[in-house]
């Protein structure tokens, strides 16, 4: 074997093929070596991507050729759908599961196919249109916790649990990116031989990474070259990957000059993080019959707005006004960090994703038609949250649902179509605060936080509950973020030890309250109240 050819070494970035058919077969023996060595079970991330295919293949083929009576150590193949993978890609890889388990079951091999899902309460519609969380972005990044990690880390816990360890075999290569390559070189300190490191995120398991020194040509050389051991087809994976580059092309890669397909990246349509779903784009601009997913785009592209402050409330979601320092071209500013999305913009989002919903499953090719982008558990959930947790007793959800579908919203909940508040209720309600939003929604949750407690047998908290009512929504939103100044402005003379300037600020305010005509303890709501009365 040549220094090239041995399994680890540094230089096999030089590999010819030749020398890769020679590769292939030492990490075969390595890795039949590893599945022998112990009881620890195998977890194999598989995306239905190039990289995860190919590791998966490797393991496949290296364990269905050891003798029968040695196979018998569990390998769990898991796959996480977010709920909102592109369409496309989610329906291989669908398929590509259930062809796993019909081929494991007719090989006798002890690979076990699992596809996993986020909890509902996590899913990316229940958190942007329930919670009204923003479109992510790199400083908010709260998608990739809760859409990918917690399904993937929750079985993990629970095959160790049950075995004591585990042993996750991931298709991650070092020339992927610059910054998966640092990342990785990062955890050679946990290291434990070749390709193989300890996980620092979870103890009593290990990683290992058989095609970290892989070129993205040697991928495509091995699926092309060696037959798709569970009988899916590598030559429609390369066309998948082909359609979802710019000029459709994915050439046999010769030498490192050549380009590759390799940057294409499928993820989830309605990601925000990446400045473009190029992917997507080259799908639709290559394929006719693919034009089905511009509705998608187009949401896609409408979320992706950097600046979105006017559609989010000057509040967090907790309800306090926080600020902070903004610096545009030179200029600071102190300003709130806006929170959630506000109802309209909420309301908004869920009525674009049943629009296209509705449109994709008129339009699109048969096998397609059954799509769904927002499943029938998500809306229950965003119901919940908007009428539990917004206080929004108008219950618009079933409303948009049949506007936009025809059909009467079918809720899985039990009871959740019984409530004394309604529409009804809630337009006297708009009647009365006569446009005026803030006064609006505090008496919305003053009304819904009496009825909430009212269903309870004891009615502990009630009065905690109302006052954060009014700590929350009391004040208009010049008045609220004037507060929110005064505040800042206090902390910071109190930490400098500005005697005078915590006298002239606290001074001012009582005196601006006293100026007022209700007194000390005014506040923007007993004002309302006053004047209304």
């Amino acid at each position: 074997m040549t220094t090239a050819q041995q399994p680890g070494n540094k230089e096999q970035q030089t590999r010819t093929v030749a020398e890769l058919v020679d590769y292939i077969q030492a990490l075969t023996t390595e890795i039949q070596e590893l599945y022998c060595l112990d009881q620890i079970p195998w977890v194999v991330g598989y995306s239905g991507g190039k990289d995860s295919t190919a590791t998966l293949q490797l393991v496949w083929n290296a364990i269905a050729a050891l003798p029968e009576e040695k196979r018998t150590k569990p390998v769990h193949v898991i796959t996480t759908d977010t709920l909102v993978e592109n369409p496309v890609v989610s329906v291989w890889v669908r398929n590509s599961l259930e062809q796993m388990k019909v081929a494991a079951k007719e090989q006798e091999m002890p690979i076990q196919a699992h596809l996993l899902y986020p909890a509902v309460r996590d899913t990316f519609w229940v958190n942007l249109i329930g919670k009204g969380y923003p479109a992510p972005r790199n400083r908010m990044r709260w998608c990739t916790e809760r859409l990918k990690i917690k399904p993937t880390d929750s079985f993990i816990r629970e095959v160790i649990q049950a075995n004591g360890e585990v042993i996750l075999v991931l298709g991650t290569r070092k020339t992927e990116s610059v910054k998966r390559a640092v990342t990785m070189a990062k955890h050679r300190e946990w290291r434990v031989r070749d390709r193989m490191n300890a996980n620092p995120n979870r103890p009593n398991s290990l990683i290992y990474l058989p095609i970290e020194d892989w070129r993205t040509d040697e991928v495509w050389i091995y699926l092309n070259q060696w037959q798709n051991p569970w009988g899916y087809s590598n030559k429609d994976l390369f066309s998948m990957y082909r359609g979802a580059t710019a000029d459709n092309e994915c050439p046999l890669v010769v030498d490192t000059s050549t380009p590759s397909c390799g940057d294409s990246r499928f993820g989830c349509w309605v990601c925000t993080i990446v400045n473009k779903d190029k992917s997507m784009e080259a799908m639709i601009q290559n394929d006719e019959e693919k034009e089905w997913m511009q509705p998608l785009l187009d949401i896609r592209n409408e979320l992706d707005i950097r600046d979105d402050r006017d559609k989010r409330d000057f509040r967090r979601i907790w309800g306090e006004v926080q600020l902070f320092e903004r610096n545009v071209e030179g200029e600071i500013s102190v300003e709130p960090i806006h929170g959630p999305y506000t109802k309209y913009w909420r309301e908004y989002w869920l009525r674009r994703v049943l629009e296209a919903q509705t449109k994709i499953r008129r339009t699109a090719p048969e096998n397609m038609r059954d799509i769904t982008l927002i499943t029938l558990e998500e809306m229950s959930e965003i119901r919940r949250v908007w009428l539990e947790k917004k206080h929004e007793f108008d219950d618009s959800l079933p409303r948009i649902y049949k506007e936009v579908t025809g059909e009467e919203f079918q809720d899985p909940r039990p009871g959740a179509g019984y409530s004394l508040l309604g529409s009804d209720e809630w337009a006297v309600l708009e009647e009365i605060c006569e446009g005026d939003a803030m006064h609006l929604e505090l008496m919305a949750k003053l009304l819904d936080t009496e009825h909430q407690y009212r269903k309870k047998s004891r009615r502990v908290g009630i009065y905690e509950t109302l006052e954060n009512c009014f700590k929350t929504s009391s004040r208009s939103q010049e008045e609220a973020i004037k507060n929110a100044h005064l505040k800042r402005d206090l902390k910071t003379a109190i930490d400098k030890g500005d005697v005078e300037k915590v006298k002239q600020l606290t001074l001012g305010d009582a005196v601006d309250e006293g100026e007022s005509e209700i007194g000390k303890q005014s506040s923007w709501a007993s004002i309302k109240f006053q004047n209304n009365s």
